[in-house]
């Protein structure tokens, strides 16, 4: 199987209000956010750099996910 490519580099973040309309977007968001709560209470740098590249790949902003609250609901 073929890797998968990252976004386009002219590829914009999208805005924060957009999870909103869409729950998968929403639980991609709720997830990362959980993860990194729990890379960060551990001190995992690793898992902290991991979840930036998923991101990266999904085209979701560190805003969205990083330090708790985003409206993704």
């Amino acid at each position: 199987m073929a890797n998968p490519t990252p976004p386009d580099s002219d590829t914009t973040w999208d805005e924060p209000a957009s999870a909103a309309g869409d729950p998968r977007r929403a639980a991609l968001i709720a997830s990362l956010q959980q993860r990194y709560a729990d890379a960060e209470a551990s001190g995992d740098a690793e898992a902290k750099q991991a979840l930036f590249r998923e991101a990266v790949y999904l085209n979701l902003a560190p805003q969205l996910w990083q330090g708790g609250t985003a409206e993704a609901s």
